[in-house]
């Protein structure tokens, strides 16, 4: 199958997709989105696909987040719609595949693209990752699953913190939080990601699914959160701090929030 945003290539049962949009930082347009879903899909129910690592294009990012211009006038409802088809066309979607997805966090990793990768089940970082939820600076949150995950994955007290100051890590500082399992050079991170595929690929299958199954069952009680992040994602499109933060994002200036 030909795709427009991604590249796919596969080495015994390892396949690998790279989202390839490097003029964009590998942003993720609702383009990208279904091409992902539709490759995944394919890939979850195809016997010669053990494990998928999932990367960008180029040396500079992973993902840097969301494609801003396509959402900038969106309304209340519209937002909430996005959220939810995006959660439950990707990231929802990535985390319950019942095959492993590695995360090859290459550059920067912002917004929807850290929530892509923290959607997968391993992520590995190059030594010049940088990471990041930086929606409160657009008058927006999180809407991928990012105060959800996040959460579980570094704790209440980090998250907080990670998402009121839009600030960016280091991967050497992620790998400390729980972030990322791995931090290796940029020039290893693929072989890094074939060496821990290449460690699943010799297990069962079949136990693999139903252990993640298992684990993931832990976090049914945090269902309600992703709804209330899906209605306040939503929410957020109907204020003037989000028309402002997406303006200055598009203009190339700073904000001026008013918190109305």
């Amino acid at each position: 199958m030909a795709y427009e945003n991604l590249l796919l290539s596969q080495k015994d049962t390892v396949l690998t997709i790279t989202i390839n949009r490097p003029d964009q930082l590998n942003a993720l347009n609702k383009n990208t989105i279904e091409e992902l879903n539709k490759a995944l899909a394919l890939a979850d129910v195809n016997p010669e696909v053990r494990v998928i690592i999932l990367t960008g294009s180029g040396e500079k990012a992973f993902v840097a987040g969301a494609d801003i211009k396509e959402f900038a006038a969106f309304s209340v409802e519209e937002g909430r719609m996005l959220s939810r088809r995006g959660q439950k066309l990707l990231f929802d979607f990535v985390e319950n595949m019942s095959k492993p997805v590695i995360a090859a966090v290459n550059g920067f990793a912002l917004g929807g693209g850290l929530e892509l990768a923290m959607s997968c089940h391993i992520r590995v970082a190059s030594d010049n990752a940088k990471m990041g939820l930086p929606e409160v600076s657009l008058g927006v949150i999180p809407g991928y699953g990012g105060t959800q995950r996040l959460t579980q994955l570094v704790g209440k007290g980090k998250a907080m913190e990670m998402i009121a100051t839009a600030g960016m890590i280091p991967a050497t500082e992620a790998l400390d939080w729980g972030l990322v399992n791995h931090v290796v050079p940029a020039a290893e991170l693929i072989a890094k990601c074939e060496e821990i595929a290449g460690k699943i690929t010799k297990n069962s299958p079949s136990a693999i699914a139903s252990a993640y199954r298992a684990i993931l069952s832990g976090f049914k009680k945090n269902a309600v959160g992703y709804e209330a992040e899906i209605k306040e994602f939503g929410l957020c499109f109907g204020t003037e701090d989000f028309k402002e933060g997406t303006g200055a994002f598009m203009e190339k200036r700073k904000p001026t929030f008013t918190g109305k």
